[in-house]
């Protein structure tokens, strides 16, 4: 375990990951490996081990256990290969992939890694076809081919210059053939992958014990032997245990309480670093369309005209996010304000005008649910807040529940919510992975959103242009379609924030550009 007391000057910073990438220098560090494990605290728990059923926060672990073809190393906003040795188009029209795989890959259980092995992992996914799971990732995906040992072609049915972005998500994570079964989901809580990890054990919800994978071929260069990530269910019991030396270093959920703490009291009377960096996380609600008052539009309209999101960004989380009036975060080509140009600022006599219009003169019911082991510890506090603006409106009667995340996913994708709050962070750093992934029969939501402009026209058009620069117009067009709709209720965008122990190193070039942690960039200090 981690010894504090080894005569370190007391130091903190607060920085900005984005000028820290490329000139860290101060400090130099070997990787040390004779103090145990590093110790990673987060509030964010896998709901499952199997990459072909998780399109969510599960991929935080897999990006470290498992390997895909494709991956980011530090710095890299473009995918890169990893199991790879090389991919690329064939065609000029975007629809033939091919990666060849670096020569004698094996899996963590000394098996071979080769194409056919990636062809089991990716049919595997649509062929099981989750509900809310990946399979919505691979909608322009007609057939895979594994033609040699080490080469892979994937045949798209349309143009896709986003397909690279896709084949780098921990979702299409490689499994070995014969421990993942074809046409079913394994369930007996053990892993085999090829990643920079090996999970050497694994407690629901509790611990995941990762040992560095001596099989492991690609570009990740790990700085440590070992990292054991916990999970809690609170913010206030991570920092605590941040502060008393249990863990070491925080990755998600810290509290806009805790934030501001550490902001005030890092390199005062800690040893602790707090490194702050801009992010592309979103939160947002979502309206179940069968729901008899939810599937309304104008019910779904007032409600975007009542919600006061900078009230809820300053009140409730102290300006640790910024609100949000977009699918689209800033920072990203096709990033609009559409739901401030159209609604403005919060007016009750216009939501109340909303209604009159429609027929609607009572007040409206709604349930609002909530997970409460997911998005951090001021969901709660923010679902309060909606619920007091919605109530005090005098327009709206709200009902709030919640459930855990493993109980909350199922609800969702089952259509049991008439109103719920889901968080998104991407997949890839492409306007359209906040756009695509809502949309379409099948979709991250579980909630099917027939959109036929955006799924057979927008988006097939937009793929088709390698310089995404070049597509800006197409999204904007695209979220002015679900503006209309009001079915998604964006609310704000996050920022990144990192505490960690002052002998820690490597924070600031952690995360990756979907704000996932790369383990093996953390390391401990040996000399200032």
């Amino acid at each position: 375990m981690f010894n504090r007391n080894r005569g370190l000057r007391r130091v903190a910073a607060i920085v900005s990951i984005s000028s820290l990438v490329t000139g860290c220098g101060i400090l130099s560090s070997d990787g040390s490996e004779d103090e145990g494990p590093i110790v990673v605290g987060t509030t964010s728990a896998p709901s499952t081990l199997d990459p072909a059923a998780s399109w969510d926060g599960s991929w935080e672990l897999f990006r470290n256990i498992y390997q895909t073809l494709l991956s980011y190393p530090s710095g890299s906003t473009a995918p890169q290969p990893d199991a790879a040795e090389e991919c690329a188009f064939t065609d000029s029209t975007n629809q033939v992939y091919r990666c060849e795989l670096r020569e004698g890959l094996t899996f963590s259980n000394g098996d071979r890694l080769d194409a056919r092995a990636v062809k089991h992992s990716i049919d595997r996914i649509k062929d099981i076809n989750v509900n809310g799971g990946p399979a919505g990732l691979l909608g322009s995906l007609e057939r895979v081919q594994a033609p040699s040992e080490r080469e892979v072609v994937f045949h798209l049915n349309q143009p896709d210059a986003t397909f690279p972005f896709v084949l780098a998500t921990p979702a299409m994570s490689i499994v070995e053939p014969g421990s993942y079964p074809a046409n079913e989901l394994r369930e007996d809580g053990q892993v085999v992958g090829s990643g920079p990890y090996s999970l050497e054990s694994y407690e629901d919800g509790e611990r995941a014990e990762l040992v560095r994978n001596d099989r492991y071929e690609g570009f990740a260069d790990r700085e440590n032997k070992a990292v054991t990530i916990r999970y809690f269910k609170d913010s206030a019991g991570m920092v605590k245990a941040l502060r008393d030396g249990d863990i070491q270093v925080t990755y998600r959920g810290l509290a806009a309480d805790d934030v501001v703490t550490l902001q005030g009291k890092a390199g005062k009377d800690e040893e602790l670093q707090l490194v702050e960096g801009s992010g592309t996380e979103i939160s947002y609600l979502v309206f179940n369309p069968e729901d008899p008052w939810a599937g309304r539009k104008e019910v779904r309209r007032a409600v975007a005209q009542v919600i006061d999101r900078a009230a809820i960004a300053h009140t409730i989380h102290q300006d640790t996010v910024d609100p949000l009036y977009s699918m689209v975060p800033k920072g990203l080509t096709g990033h609009t304000t559409g739901f401030f140009d159209d609604y403005g600022d919060p007016s009750v006599p216009k939501a109340r005008e909303i209604l009159t219009d429609a027929g609607i003169t009572e007040r409206v019911p709604l349930t609002l649910w909530y997970t409460t082991d997911r998005y951090g510890s001021e969901t709660a506090k923010e679902f309060k807040e909606i619920k007091r603006q919605l109530d005090a409106s005098g327009l709206f009667q709200v009902t709030l529940k919640s459930r855990p995340w493993k109980t909350y996913v199922t609800g969702y994708q089952k259509g049991e919510y008439p109103v719920f709050g889901r968080g998104w962070s991407p997949d890839f750093p492409d306007a359209e992975n906040f756009i695509a992934p809502f949309v379409g029969e099948q979709n991250a939501l579980g909630t099917p959103y027939a959109a036929p402009e955006i799924t057979g026209e927008l988006l097939p058009r937009s793929r088709r242009e390698s310089d995404r620069a070049n597509v800006e117009r197409d999204f904007e067009r695209a979220q002015q379609i679900m503006l209309d709709d009001a079915r998604l209720l964006p609310l704000w965008q996050g920022k990144q924030y990192v505490a960690a122990n002052a002998d820690i190193s490597g924070a600031e070039q952690a995360m990756d550009p979907s704000t996932i942690m790369m383990m093996w960039r953390l390391s401990r200090k040996t000399s200032w």
